[in-house]
């Protein structure tokens, strides 16, 4: 799936990455913006993504702005990096699945330019939740290939429901 999110930001304009006073991420480690937080301490918070990929699509960022994995002191990655065990386990704890996939990018196919790692539970293909595996599923013609199930989910991607995110924020959170 990663090379597939890549090949779309071949085109995209490149960010200044430079700090960012508009910065979605900081927004929410300040209490600007909302957020449905799994997980937080003094130096990284993580909380569902409102477009997520799958149910319990979480984002794992620290709590200093920095648009670069590269560049980021080394307190924090090592406070991310122990955030993403974590909140990895409460995850697989909650949904009941153990196949994640978890993702940083830097600058190229990076959509928010604040360091952050996604932890994406992989498709439960027993499950009918996603109408993308559902349409896979459904399928009389041949097989699709890994890209056409690539596109499929991507475009099947919906806004986080505000009931659905508290009860699984709060199932995460039990967890930890």
């Amino acid at each position: 799936m990663t090379s597939f999110i890549i090949k779309s930001q071949v085109d995209r304009p490149q960010h200044s990455w430079k700090k960012d006073s508009n910065c979605a991420f900081c927004r929410i480690i300040n209490n600007e913006s909302p957020s449905n937080r799994v997980y937080e301490n003094d130096k990284v918070v993580a909380f569902l993504d409102i477009m997520p990929l799958r149910k319990g699509h979480t984002l794992v960022v620290p709590k200093v702005h920095y648009s670069r994995l590269s560049d980021l002191p080394s307190e924090y990655a090592a406070a991310v990096g122990e955030a993403v065990s974590k909140v990895a386990y409460a995850l697989t704890q909650a949904l009941g699945n153990t196949a994640l996939n978890v993702v940083c990018n830097q600058e190229y196919a990076q959509a928010v330019p604040h360091v952050h790692y996604h932890i994406i539970p992989a498709p439960n293909y027993n499950a009918s939740s996603s109408p993308a595996i559902a349409e896979v599923s459904n399928n009389k013609g041949p097989p699709l290939t890994r890209r056409q199930m690539h596109q499929m989910e991507f475009e099947g991607r919906e806004e986080l429901d505000d009931e659905d995110a508290m009860s699984l924020a709060k199932s995460i959170r039990a967890r930890l």
